[in-house]
């Protein structure tokens, strides 16, 4: 499966009450149960008026469909090519 990042504009996402974020989880990982094998959550970040979720999926279009099945938006899906931290600096090989 490839790694996707989802941006999501939300205004005041990192305002939102517990109780609105577990019912919104709720709704993703339903539908998540519907599309799997297809589709995996891994995490997010909430920051400001956005939120980033990192997915595994087959491709952007069944994110495209978890989206539209959840009612849960989505500003952008980009594919990550390349996952890099301070080790790249030592890498022995392309």
């Amino acid at each position: 499966m490839k790694r996707f990042i989802i941006e999501r504009d939300i205004p005041a996402a990192g305002q939102k009450p517990l109780s609105e974020i577990r019912a919104t989880a709720k709704v993703s990982n339903d539908v998540m149960a519907e599309l799997a094998p297809k589709i995996q959550w891994d995490h997010s970040y909430v920051a400001g008026d956005k939120i980033y979720c990192v997915y595994l999926a087959e491709d952007a279009s069944v994110i495209e469909e978890h989206s539209k099945r959840s009612g849960i938006p989505f500003t952008s899906i980009t594919e990550v090519r390349r996952v890099i931290d301070p080790t790249a600096a030592t890498a022995k090989s392309d």
